[in-house]
């Protein structure tokens, strides 16, 4: 079979494999259809965790396929279903997976496409616990978003900021994968969205999404514009996943009482608080990682229900470098998509 291996830093190849055997009791073998491609994937070709990790490896952490074979002790109407993958390898005994908190899991085996080998190859082994069934009217590629894009947005959102209909909420880098799904599902609901992008041109796709006010944060102080437009309140949320640079600012746009919930820190990853204004403020700062399970399947649901995920480019597997430089250098509106 053909999949993409890192072989070390940004030296990815296709390559020839041997196919996976059969898969083993309560596994399912997948065909691969899309991958999505993400911000760890752009961290992994970057070089980052070769320590924990033995290269080459497969890559990709989130994708999509159909079950071509069944392992003893799977039911037989899993036979030929489209399922969306998840991208970590949980014990599924832990107390928390078995109460559905699959991102906590105590004893996780690692990341696909960052740990492990991931799921840009056409055939995957996975146990079928990790997959997750695709419903009618989404295509693979919308589908390989929901493992992370959509999942992600959906437990920072709705589990951990529980946003609720009506309130506003101030989302950093509007154009991203994640940025264009977070201000979908907050305009979903009715609420006020802020959203921040890098030109004008992102500026304009942003608000045909729905965005209320957007800043060009390259011309403006963007706390310093939500201030003035929300009569100096600030926000219910902030939706942070830009890290070090827009710490401090996305703080002071919080309201008193406010909640901040983050993802990500693509520009650093240390920054300092002032303590006194988070007692003084009370605010609530919330770190997220990855999703439920149960989030894909929300994710699923609101794509079939019409809320579609925002596609920049889909490729062939062989042009994942490109997609990831278009990740790298932020020439990108939504989510790259490679194809198999």
């Amino acid at each position: 079979m053909q999949a993409l291996q890192l072989f070390g830093d940004r030296d990815l190849r296709l390559v020839e494999l041997a196919s996976p055997p059969p898969p083993g009791p309560g596994e399912v073998q997948v065909r691969v259809r899309a991958v999505g491609l993400n911000h760890i994937d752009v961290w992994g070709f970057r070089g980052m965790a070769f320590v924990r990790r033995k290269l080459p490896v497969v890559v990709g952490a989130e994708a999509a396929g159909e079950v071509v074979a069944l392992g003893e002790g799977v039911v037989p109407t899993r036979a030929g279903q489209r399922v969306a993958l998840y991208g970590a390898l949980t014990c599924g005994r832990c107390r928390a997976c078995l109460e559905g908190r699959d991102n906590l899991c105590e004893d996780v085996g690692g990341i696909m496409g960052f740990h492990l080998d991931g799921f840009s190859r056409e055939f995957v082994n996975m146990p079928a616990r990790l997959t997750v069934p695709v419903p009618d009217g989404v295509s693979f590629e919308e589908a390989a978003c929901a493992g992370i894009a959509f999942g992600t947005v959906q437990h920072m959102l709705f589990d951990n900021a529980a946003l609720r209909p009506g309130e506003s909420i101030l989302i950093h880098a509007g154009g991203s994968g994640i940025g264009t799904a977070a201000i979908l599902m907050a305009k979903a609901i009715g609420c006020t969205v802020y959203a921040t992008v890098g030109d004008d041109e992102k500026g304009a796709k942003v608000r045909a999404l729905g965005a209320d006010h957007v800043v060009n944060y390259r011309t403006e102080r963007f706390e310093g514009e939500v201030r003035k437009l929300t009569k100096r309140k600030g926000v219910d949320v902030v939706f942070e996943h830009v890290g070090a640079e827009t710490w401090a600012g996305s703080l002071l746009c919080l309201k008193r009482g406010g909640r901040l919930v983050t993802c990500g820190s693509t520009s650093g990853v240390s920054a300092s608080i002032n303590l006194m204004q988070l007692f003084q403020q009370q605010y609530r700062i919330t770190g997220s990682f990855g999703c439920r399970i149960a989030n894909i399947t929300d994710s699923l649901a609101k794509m079939q229900g019409g809320l579609k995920p925002v596609i920049d480019e889909v490729l062939p597997l062989a042009k994942f470098t490109r997609g990831l430089e278009k990740l790298e250098t932020r020439r990108v509106f939504g989510k790259v998509i490679a194809t198999l």
